[in-house]
């Protein structure tokens, strides 16, 4: 049972699907290379109206869309009726501006005329995450498509339906059949495919261990990738911050997907003078906190998306709590049917502690306590991962000291990490490279073609 859509709040079986033959599989790849010979020569108007179709079918169908992620993966039904109207602003992003960031570039040299181009390269793989399962897939496919390349989507094994989904609303709005097409196959044959000579680039979003597989093929291959990948963000709180604001976004920042999402506030790093006050509404909040079916209106949390998380978040808690961390709240799984974990606290984390610095992917929030700002940058630092950090201060002073020394790729000033397709998103260190959105997403996967004339 590779490939199904098993509901996590139930564990039901609800379908499976067989992954694609061999030979089907060589019938999607040489399709999608003989649509892009013909793809790419389609005008960016022609383009900006087929996402603005897009735009308007996910907006229009938002509740049918939302319930199949919830379905799939278990985030609450407000949650993901919210997620399909962020792709539709992702795809109107790109209509709107797509253009513009891909006009030619003057330059003055000593020629005639001298001038960037940005070109499409062609047939991109993408390979993605069950956590944001229509996110992550549209705020690469608005871009791709925009540039006039082909893409191909390996989705996560799990969330079958809403992976057929995306490419029947990208066909429906009006991109040529070929241009993007949904992959049925298991994560093993990802490495064969990238080495087809057809496939151009990769973009994966997941582990550290899927993205440094993908990034060893590409190398091989000497093909370019974009990897955004796991994160242990910081969420630094200062004694001049506004500590309700911060309580409230606090919980929203770690408990975000069931808390499963890469850019959630993961370390909460509170200065001495005010960590009592904010430990304790954090503990007010997070128990104020309705876990259940997520398709009711009034759910906050739902269940993990497979039992295998459940597992790992309840082992790290353990573990963690074995070195000589205290529960506060929470802590142990749900005695019933489902992959449910409470809203969990941490705190008294051992200095020596590994586990302190790991990603928790699950609604697991660790507590630490710092003298000073100084303090603070180096235990945001500690990790190996660089993705978002968020930062609580009124102090001027503070607020530039996280902006230039916080190592992350995004950095939040009293508000809570988030992609927005009007800015660049990516991490730096072990949290990958290459950045999506913005301007700065669409050059990605172009040739950045110099042009000189006499």
């Amino acid at each position: 049972m590779d490939i199904a859509t098993v509901n996590p709040a139930t564990e039901e079986v609800i379908k499976t699907f067989e992954p694609l033959s061999d030979s089907e599989l060589a019938d999607r790849v040489g399709l999608a290379q003989e649509t892009f010979l013909q793809y790419r020569e389609t005008s960016f108007a022609e383009r900006s109206r087929w996402l603005m179709n897009a735009a308007e079918i996910l907006e229009a169908e938002k509740e049918a869309f939302g319930k199949i992620m919830t379905l799939e993966m278990g985030k609450p039904l407000k949650a993901a009726i919210a997620e399909v109207e962020k792709c539709a602003l992702v795809c109107r992003f790109y209509a709107d501006h797509g253009a513009e960031f891909l006009q030619d570039v003057p330059a003055e040299t000593d020629a005639s005329q001298s001038f960037v181009r940005y070109q499409p390269l062609g047939i991109i793989l993408a390979v993605m995450p069950w956590n944001f399962p229509f996110w992550q897939v549209f705020r690469f496919a608005a871009p791709a498509l925009m540039a006039g390349n082909v893409g191909l989507l390996k989705h996560a094994s799990n969330v079958p339906q809403s992976a057929i989904a995306i490419e029947d609303i990208l066909l429906r709005s009006g991109f040529p059949e070929g241009s993007f097409q949904t992959l049925l196959i298991e994560a093993g044959r990802v490495a064969p495919l990238l080495a087809d000579w057809r496939i151009k680039a990769a973009t994966l979003t997941g582990s550290e261990p899927a993205g440094a597989s993908l990034a060893a093929t590409a190398g091989k291959e000497i093909k370019k990738v974009v990897l955004e990948l796991g994160g242990s963000d910081p969420f630094i709180v200062m004694p001049s911050a506004d500590l309700d604001a911060a309580a409230s976004t606090a919980v929203t920042a770690r408990m975000i997907n069931n808390g499963q999402s890469c850019i959630a506030a993961k370390r909460f790093i509170m200065a001495d003078a005010i960590a009592d006050e904010f430990e304790q509404k954090l503990i007010t909040k997070y128990q104020e906190l309705k876990v259940g079916d997520p398709m009711l209106s009034d759910t906050d949390i739902g269940p993990l998306a497979t039992p295998a998380i459940l597992q790992d978040i309840t082992q790290q808690v353990e573990a963690i709590t074995a070195e000589g961390a205290k529960v506060l709240t929470g802590g142990k799984p749900l005695d019933r049917p489902g992959n449910y974990f409470p809203p969990t606290i941490v705190t008294n984390i051992p200095e020596t502690s590994k586990l302190g610095q790991e990603e928790f992917f699950g609604p697991v929030a660790l507590l630490f306590r710092v003298h000073d700002i100084d303090a603070a940058i180096h235990l945001a630092n500690s990790t190996i991962f660089g993705l978002g950090s968020s930062a609580w201060t009124n102090d001027p002073t503070e607020q530039e000291r996280f902006i230039n020394e916080i190592d992350a790729g995004s950095v939040f000033i009293n508000g809570m990490v988030k992609s927005d397709p009007r800015l660049p998103f990516g991490g730096i260190k072990r949290s990958g490279f290459g950045r999506e959105l913005g301007i700065q997403g669409i050059h990605e996967f172009v040739n950045i073609k110099t042009v000189w004339v006499k």
